[in-house]
């Protein structure tokens, strides 16, 4: 990536434009944070609701400071281990973040990417930069240039194409609580890892959905979701399987199934759930394109990653009962 592309959408930002950035996640729809001009027109090209609040992207301590009034030194614990990376914590916000980037609400979600362009472009701008992922709203998020281009066409803004994002699912958001952390969305960071680096108790929000106004992104119950209807596969579905007819696809975790009559993906062969992450999105995407009818999910096995890829899933059937 050269600096001239990075200091063109810098410029590009300043001028209250937006521009599609690599994270190590998702492919991000940033604008100037402090802007509420230029966050509303997030907000527009996403057909995103007003009270679905955005995460603010920071470089560094200082740009921290810009928008999160205080972070309790205990909480260090966590951002000496996961920053820069996939983690988002939700902060007492400074009266400079607009009403707009936290749909009102006194806290903002900040968190500090690990990905080389997306920490060049940060530097060069010089500000914190709002930054959901570039999709239409409750769409599949992004993982390649490419899919940013088929979600928004000719009305794609500046784009900085840094190929796959590592990671494949969004960050891992936590709201510290009184003696440890509360996951909201679980994500890229595991409950383990949380727990290993900070010998604090971390409790996860489960599946719960907020009736109007969520603390966080991504908690809504229909999100991250394909055209096509999402059906999800419990384990020992094998054993009886639903009547598949032509045109479903399937999407299965480490095992493939002869008695399929459709197109199907396998997330990992080998059984790992970081590959099965990083291949979500991409397999759900190329489902979705090539289905007539319905989309077939495996859950996977409940650990490490796997309650955020379950989630992930349960939000494209639009269902987050467990």
């Amino acid at each position: 990536m050269s600096q001239d592309r990075i200091e063109r959408a810098a410029d590009a930002l300043r001028a209250g434009g937006l521009v599609v950035m690599p994270t190590e996640t998702v492919y991000g729809l940033a604008a100037d944070a402090l802007d509420r001009g230029a966050v509303r027109r997030v907000f527009k090209l996403k057909g995103r609701p007003s009270f679905d609040p955005l995460i603010v992207h920071v470089l560094d301590e200082a740009q921290l400071k810009r928008v999160a009034r205080a972070v309790p030194g205990w909480v260090r614990l966590l951002t000496d281990a996961f920053w820069p990376g996939p983690l988002t914590l939700v902060l007492p916000k400074r009266a400079a973040v607009p009403a707009e980037v936290t749909s009102g609400l006194s806290t903002v979600a900040v968190r500090m990417p690990g990905h080389p362009v997306a920490r060049r472009l940060l530097r060069a701008f010089g500000g914190p930069l709002a930054a959901p992922s570039a999709n239409r709203f409750g769409r599949l998020s992004p993982t390649s240039a490419a899919a940013v281009r088929a979600e928004f066409g000719a009305a794609t803004p500046l784009l900085l194409d840094a190929g796959a994002c590592r990671h494949g699912i969004e960050s891992t958001i936590v709201r510290p609580v009184r003696g440890g952390f509360e996951i909201l969305r679980p994500g890229a960071i595991t409950a383990e890892q949380i727990a290993k680096a900070t010998g604090r108790k971390v409790w996860s929000a489960g599946a719960r959905t907020p009736a109007r106004h969520p603390e966080a992104p991504g908690l809504l119950k229909q999100h991250y979701a394909p055209r096509r209807p999402v059906r999800l596969l419990a384990a020992g579905w094998r054993a009886s399987p639903p009547p598949f007819r032509k045109g479903d696809a399937l999407l299965v975790f480490q095992l493939g199934w002869e008695g399929f009559p459709g197109v199907a993906r396998v997330l990992s062969p080998r059984g790992s759930l970081r590959q099965a992450a990083q291949k979500l999105y991409r397999a759900l995407r190329e489902l979705d394109a090539s289905a007539t009818g319905r989309i077939f999910a495996e859950l996977v096995p409940e650990r490490g990653l796997g309650p955020a890829i379950n989630d992930r899933l349960r939000r494209a059937a639009g269902t987050t009962s467990r």
